[in-house]
């Protein structure tokens, strides 16, 4: 079903083709970004017209439903017939299994933008690595594998404790920590379904982000994050409330390697106007490793985070990078922010919360946020989703009151489902 089809046909100054503008969720916002900026934005996703959120639909200006957006042959077949040989101005995907897509279509309709195997190198984490390690970065061991046999072989050069995750992954799914060879052959039994996977090494230490905003390969924004616990950690631990927190600034001389190190990474991938995401980590020693990095805003709601550190709208100024090559000069973030994922305790529909009420009660003025889910919704999968059963943002000026208040949430406040 195509939505507003005649709008494609008399395109005005600006027209940004989007792939998947409403899922994830998050992307509702930047589609939003883009039609505030003044594009007109063609949509392409498999959400049937009529199920779409009303928000959505509003900021497009014309919609190809297709019947499956995994299916990336059949969509850039349908891309192409629905074009009619028309070219719009940008193309653009930030759902990550839709950015090879993108690129292939920029490439084919000769427009801006990252070309494949520009993207393929913020894709495939061993050709990403030896890529920033070309340029001086200190990167994990990483072996490429396809075979049982072969991940054998990689985990003799490795060594224990080891990593082992998808090629082409996202998120922390079928990501493995393993510490001997039984640990070793229950995880490739669980990642049989994976075409292509990493043997690394494990790098035990402090976890944390570095987030770019890119207008033609230069940063106009950067923000640095740490996770309380590392994301392997919370994923293997139902009982954790995981914190993510946004720091201050990126000049604190404990984190100022880590920010050199993105920086490093996002000129030797060779980044061009987007937003990228790269996961760190500081050993005990003080040391700094780099994890990988994406071309695609960070999940687990990171770019609310970062709006709620700001008082400013990332999303927008996405969008206007995108459209008019620039964005308004940002005052100096005033908050660290903290996000607190919440997971009830028992399984069925959430029955009550404990804590909650008297948790705002004493800090009202810090909570930017709360978002759990109501009494009587059903639990969702906590090993599918980082985003667990809700969530809460505190905030504050000071960075260690922050996560102060952070983990007095994640002690205090209490879900349970029967």
């Amino acid at each position: 079903m195509v939505l507003g089809l005649a709008a494609l046909l008399h395109w005005p100054e600006m027209d940004v083709l989007f792939l998947s503008p409403a899922y994830p969720p998050e992307m509702l916002q930047f589609s939003r970004g883009l039609a505030e900026v003044g594009a007109r934005v063609h949509g392409v996703g498999d959400t049937p017209v009529h199920e779409m959120a009303p928000d959505v639909r509003r900021h497009l200006a014309s919609y190809l439903h297709v019947p499956a957006m995994g299916d990336i042959v059949d969509v850039h077949r349908r891309i192409v017939a629905w074009l009619g040989g028309r070219r719009p101005d940008r193309v653009e995907a930030l759902w990550e299994p839709m950015q090879m897509l993108a690129a292939e279509l920029r490439a084919e309709l000769s427009l801006p933008g990252m070309r494949p195997d520009v993207v393929l190198g913020f894709r495939d984490k061993p050709l990403m690595r030896a890529r920033v390690e070309k340029a001086g970065v200190r990167v994990p061991r990483t072996v490429r594998v396809c075979t049982r046999n072969e991940a054998r072989s990689a985990i003799k050069r490795v060594g224990f404790p080891a990593i082992l995750k998808p090629v082409d992954g996202a998120g922390g799914a079928d990501t493995h920590r393993v510490s001997d060879m039984a640990a070793f052959e229950a995880a490739l039994a669980s990642m049989a379904h994976v075409p292509e996977a990493t043997v690394e090494e494990f790098i035990d230490g402090e976890e944390f982000t570095y987030e770019t905003l890119c207008i033609d390969g230069t940063i106009v924004y950067e923000s640095v994050c740490r996770y309380a616990p590392t994301v392997l950690v919370a994923r293997r631990n139902e009982w954790i409330s995981p914190i993510i927190q946004s720091l201050r600034g990126v000049d604190d001389p404990e984190i100022a390697p880590g920010v050199a190190m993105g920086r490093q990474a996002v000129a030797a991938l060779g980044m061009d106007t987007g937003v990228t995401h790269m996961e760190w980590f500081r050993k005990a020693d003080g040391t700094t490793i780099f994890g990988e990095i994406a071309c695609r805003p960070p999940g687990a709601s990171m770019v609310d985070l970062m709006n709620f550190s700001d008082d400013q709208d990332l999303y927008r100024d996405w969008a206007s990078a995108v459209v008019t090559g620039a964005i308004a000069p940002r005052a100096p973030r005033p908050w660290s922010a903290a996000i607190v994922f919440k997971r009830a305790q028992g399984q069925g529909r959430i029955q009550k919360i404990v804590g909650l009420e008297a948790f705002v009660a004493a800090h009202r003025p810090y909570i930017a946020r709360v978002d759990l889910l109501p009494i009587g919704a059903p639990r969702r999968d906590w090993t599918q989703t980082f985003l667990s059963d809700g969530n809460l943002v505190v905030r504050h000026p000071d960075e260690d009151t922050a996560f102060a208040l952070a983990r007095e949430a994640a002690a205090k406040i209490t879900m349970y489902a029967g």
